[in-house]
């Protein structure tokens, strides 16, 4: 199924982009993990590469590539084997970066979209709240016009990026409606928590409080009363990339269980021998190269500029699934062996278990499925386009 949307440039850029993983970042997780966060170096070096504006037009320091690339890039971070690492990069540049490529204007994108695709600042995507959750709805961070500023008041959490990061892309309610802004994380009034999490311990999480916090009116992204139509037009981004590196993770975890059972000896022969073992593997083998499909050809539209709402719901609420239930079976496979730290399937299993819950929980992709397949409601995109 790949030959059918990638080409041979895509072939050679997943080449370099293993290596360079290989060398930068499969050597240092265990130690961000155990200081829990990813050091600013890789975030230059991969600024260096090009890797962080791979769809950044040219103008504002980016590679200007189509989404395969990113599709490419965000399945190799998922074979590095952490959960974390991927939603520290994603969270940069599909959750932060994106409001500010598409909807960002040409001060936003100086100030902020250029020295992030260089990887000199490190972006944040602050829109749950603690009494919100998934209701958007719910949102009481308040942001009142006060001449050339904004004064923001109110709270976020569980914000990927939100303790070590420079900025955060805001949701927040103006006279207008719901709005986004960029909100300068070291500015006065603003501050922060680091949360203590089960897992993806690198990626460091944050509790963010607003105390009359103010933001110059430039900072504002797109309009005024225009933010719910654009974080349906970017949950897009962010819940294809969930499943790109989710996807690539499944494939690393599929590859270690096969070489460890296929050593791991039993009653006389290896246990990939055994029936029991090798139907599960059939199993996950069989709903990953499906959904696998699914998420190339739904990239490829997306590349195409087409509108798959609906399509990055089914596998982001699908693949979180599925990817929790292959890591179980496969750290079964590995007996006591995969309770241990020093196994990487133990840190998987800690990790994944958040894949249903962030970027919108399993039950509100089903919902927004729902909505589109039996009320046969319709989301456009509302960016204008260059």
């Amino acid at each position: 199924m790949e030959h059918l949307f990638f080409t041979e440039e895509h072939g050679l850029f997943r080449e370099s982009l293993r290596d360079f993983f290989k060398a930068e970042v499969i050597p240092n997780l265990d130690e961000w993990e155990a200081q829990g966060k990813v050091d600013r170096a890789i975030f230059r070096k991969m600024g260096e590469m090009g890797y962080l504006g791979l769809e950044v037009d040219e103008a504002f320091g980016g590679m200007g590539l189509d989404f395969l690339y990113t599709t490419v890039f965000c399945e190799e971070m998922g074979r590095t084997g952490s959960y974390g690492f991927s939603t520290v990069i994603s969270g940069h540049v599909y959750l932060a970066m994106n409001y500010l490529i598409h909807a960002g204007s040409p001060f936003i994108k100086e100030k902020y979209l250029m020295p992030s695709v260089r990887g000199e600042l490190v972006g944040s995507l602050a829109m749950t709240e603690p009494g919100a959750g998934s209701d958007v709805k719910g949102i009481r961070t308040a942001a009142r016009l006060d001449g050339d500023h904004y004064v923001v008041n109110g709270s976020k959490t569980f914000i990927s990026n939100g303790f070590y990061g420079d900025y955060a892309v805001t949701a927040v309610g103006t006279e207008n409606g719901l709005s986004m802004m960029v909100i300068d994380l070291d500015a006065e009034g603003v501050t922060k928590t680091k949360l203590d999490k089960v897992g993806i311990r690198c990626s460091d999480t944050a509790e963010l409080a607003f105390d009359n916090v103010r933001v110059p009116r430039e900072n504002l992204l797109g309009e005024e009363g225009k933010g719910f139509y654009y974080m349906m037009e970017s949950l897009q981004v962010e819940r294809l990339t969930g499943a790109n590196f989710s996807i690539g993770l499944m494939d690393y975890v599929l590859e270690i269980t096969l070489n460890y059972i296929a050593e791991r000896k039993a009653f006389g022969q290896s246990i990939n021998k055994f029936q029991v073992l090798r139907h599960q593997i059939a199993e996950i083998a069989t709903e990953l190269e499906a959904y696998k499909s699914f998420n190339y050809q739904t990239s490829y539209r997306l590349s195409r500029g087409e509108n798959v709402v609906k399509e990055c719901s089914m596998l982001k609420y699908r693949v979180a699934d599925l990817l929790n239930e292959a890591v179980y079976k496969c750290l079964q496979m590995f007996g006591g062996y995969g309770f241990m730290e020093e196994y990487p399937i133990g840190r998987i299993y800690r990790d994944v278990r958040v894949g249903p819950i962030y970027g919108g929980t399993s039950e509100i992709m089903k919902e927004v499925i729902a909505k589109m397949v039996i009320d046969k409601v319709a989301y456009k995109s509302v960016y204008k386009k260059s």
